[in-house]
């Protein structure tokens, strides 16, 4: 079982790593039992911003994250860790969220500049 998202985006939000509410980040607030989003083309900078802000402050994790998402058909803490150890890295739970988070802001990115808006339920 797991918590989605659904409207103009869908996915699953990561499991024990994921707020339900990981879109406010980029500008809106959601609303109780399901939190609704919209945003515009007048988010973009806001969503473009928090963006970047959540790329640098992963810094080099960012592309460590990347490039073993890329490979990776699952994950737990004890393969990150060793991956990120492999990088001589530090693995951080909170970096993870960070990530997780990113993947959400792009697709709302993405969403925006195609159809102009995105709006979407998440499950609390």
């Amino acid at each position: 079982m797991g918590r989605y998202y659904h409207g103009d985006i869908e996915g699953k939000f990561w499991f024990a790593v994921q707020s339900s509410a990981a879109a406010d980040r980029f500008g809106q607030k959601g609303y109780t039992e399901h939190i609704s989003y919209y945003f515009d083309s007048e988010d973009v900078l806001q969503i473009e911003a928090e963006l970047l802000n959540i790329k640098t402050t992963l810094g080099k994790h960012f592309d460590v994250f990347k490039e073993f998402f890329n490979m990776a058909n699952g994950y737990n803490t004890k393969t990150l860790e060793e991956y990120f150890k492999q990088h001589k890295l530090k693995f951080c739970q909170e970096n993870l969220e960070d990530y997780a988070d990113y993947g959400l802001g792009q697709k709302i990115l993405e969403c925006v500049k195609e159809t102009g808006q995105c709006a979407f339920e998440a499950e609390i």
